[in-house]
Order: structure tokens, then sequence, then C-alpha cells
């Protein structure tokens, strides 16, 4: 049974920073590809940032120069860290890994 669970999130000052983290279990995860995305209600689900299974990465225009992603293989982990948040980067952060999603964790940026 595939799981991917994401922590980490919560609430966060604008300027603030949050490390995401999204433990999977249950896939080879060191073979593959794997993605952040976002979801604000009432709105698409927007991808963020992707790494290969080599640990190449690319960004959509939202997480570039303030968002990284990162993995490490060894603990089937995948992280996102976020610095200089924005009232607007509030959402909910989901990986994904093959054709698996987590569940969700809510990222609130507020003063």
């Amino acid at each position: 049974q595939v799981q991917l669970v994401e922590s980490g999130g919560g609430l966060v000052q604008p300027g603030g920073s949050l490390r995401l983290s999204c433990a999977a279990s249950g896939i080879d995860f060191r073979i593959y590809g794997a993605g952040w995305w976002r979801q604000v209600a009432g709105k698409p689900r927007e991808l963020l940032a992707t790494i290969g299974a080599a640990g190449n990465t690319q960004y959509q225009d939202s997480a570039k120069g303030r968002f990284t992603i990162s993995r490490d293989n060894a603990k089937s982990t995948m992280y996102l860290q976020m610095d200089a948040l924005k009232p607007e980067d509030s959402a909910v952060y989901f990986c994904h890994v093959a054709a698996y999603w987590g569940q969700g964790t809510q990222v609130f940026v507020s003063s």
C-alpha cells in the first residue's frame, strides 16, 4: 500500500519560511520523479516544482527564487523549502509521486 504523508505546514508570518516534507512508503521512491503542487479552494491544483529521480529540478514561475525542492532517497522523503512567504502562498500543499497523491498540508501566511 502506497502512502505519501506531507507535514510541515502551518501558520507563518509574511516573509517567513517553512519546510514541507513528503514521506513515501510502499513505493520504490528513488526511481520516480516527484513534485509539489498546491491548491486554493475553488481553483485548480497548481504545479510548483518537480524533481527527477536523478535530482534534476524544475520550477514554475510562482516558485522560482523562493522555493527549493529536494529529496533524500535514503529516507524516501521529498522536501519543499519555502522562503519569503507571501499571503498568496496560502494553500493546501500536496506531494505527487508516480500516480499517487498525499493528503495535503495546509499553509497559511498571515500577520
